[in-house]
């Protein structure tokens, strides 16, 4: 098997992550559900996850940081946790499902809209277009750190230093960024960070959270059960409990913290040059098929490490099967939840057939797949 579906989830973790999971569901219980020793142990677990997780986005501490399923639970509580009728919000085409969708709800509800476009040939962002869109009264940017189809990566340094002008608040999808690209909350700019635990963190799957800067209030989307203020009819405000009712998911947070030690051990640039690597050798190839159509900024220096193509009017859903039925190679085929950007592509018929890389990808392993093309 070629695993090159590493957008979608990190099917290859560090081993001590399974290792984390696996003693986590031996020794912990609820952590803030008691005192007892297993209690605590899984109290302590979470508390330094937090504090990993605060220190790798350079947040405004652990109690800033609130756990998730997921990305697309973090986004729906960021977005509807601050934005409502009336309010003006600014987002774009390279946008996932995961944004688009609560954007819309809240546009049916009287939110007002404002879809930023790219270009054409590369997927790129129009910055111009984005930078006059950015105006006072805005109430918030929501953009993604890089494009789950194209791999284009959005300077979102620019963009937090406009949100800021025009007192907009910033809320950054980072689903295909953290743990591979630096974040740091303080100088991007960034208001609210949402992130899943599952792909570039190399956790399990269920895990994800948002960070929030120090001061800023989001409503909750769930509450209930706390630990703490049991008899208030309210859910607490204090972070950050405010975003988490019920039960967290303390295994998967074990092996999430297992794989942020992971990350802080090896180092996040070297990680993220050596998939970047992987990437561009892939690239490099089969840019030179005939047939072969190439979606992205291959320009960018630094860029996720993804590779979407077609091959003449294949169906993407077909060329992907072939690959993993074939060769073992898995890929990932259709619209990819992207729908404005397949729009913007010209690729909703067709999708397309994303390659997308891991650390613990081979040389190897990128020239099979680009030999694979060359034979299909």
């Amino acid at each position: 098997m070629i695993y090159l579906d590493n957008a979608a989830t990190s099917y290859y973790k560090p081993e001590a992550v399974a290792q984390a999971v696996a003693d986590a569901i031996r020794t912990m219980g609820n952590g803030s559900r008691g005192t007892h020793p297993a209690a605590l142990q899984s109290s302590r677990i979470v508390f330094e996850t937090r504090e990993l997780l605060s220190e790798l986005f350079h947040g405004d501490g652990l109690e800033q940081v609130a756990f998730t399923a997921n990305s697309t639970e973090s986004l729906n509580i960021a977005i509807k946790g601050v934005i409502g009728p009336g309010d003006r919000v600014v987002t774009t085409v390279l946008e996932h499902n995961s944004v688009l969708r609560p954007l819309y709800e809240l546009e049916r509800a009287g939110t007002e809209l404002v879809i930023v476009g790219c270009r054409e040939e590369t997927g790129s962002l129009d910055y111009d277009a984005l930078k006059q869109a950015i105006i006072p009264g805005t109430k918030a940017v929501v953009i993604t750190h890089a494009s789950n189809l194209t791999g284009n990566v959005t300077d979102i340094r620019q963009v937090g230093t406009w949100c800021r002008e025009a007192g907009a608040l910033l809320i950054v999808d980072a689903s295909q960024t953290a743990g591979v690209f630096p974040i740091n909350m303080k100088e991007d700019g960034i208001d609210i960070l949402c992130f899943t635990g599952h792909k570039g963190l190399m956790g399990p799957q269920g895990t994800g959270g948002l960070c929030v800067r120090s001061g800023l209030t989001v409503r909750p989307l769930l509450t209930g059960g706390s630990g703490i203020m049991t008899y208030s009819k309210s859910h607490p405000q204090v972070m950050p409990t405010a975003l988490e009712a019920g039960t967290l998911n303390g295994h998967g947070i074990a092996g999430l913290r297992a794989s942020l030690l992971y990350i802080k051990e090896k180092g996040i640039d070297g990680l993220r040059r050596r998939e970047q690597a992987l990437m561009r050798r892939f690239y490099a190839q089969v840019k030179e098929i005939p047939g072969i159509r190439i979606y992205g900024d291959f320009s960018q220096e630094d860029r996720a490490a993804i590779v979407a193509l077609n091959i003449g009017d294949e169906d993407s859903g077909q060329v992907s099967d072939y690959l993993a039925e074939e060769y073992g190679i898995y890929t990932r085929s259709g619209g990819h939840c992207a729908p404005l950007m397949h729009q913007a592509l010209g690729t909703v018929d067709q999708g397309a057939v994303r390659f997308s890389f891991s650390h613990f990808n081979t040389e190897e392993e990128a020239d099979r797949a680009a030999q694979a093309l060359r034979e299909y």
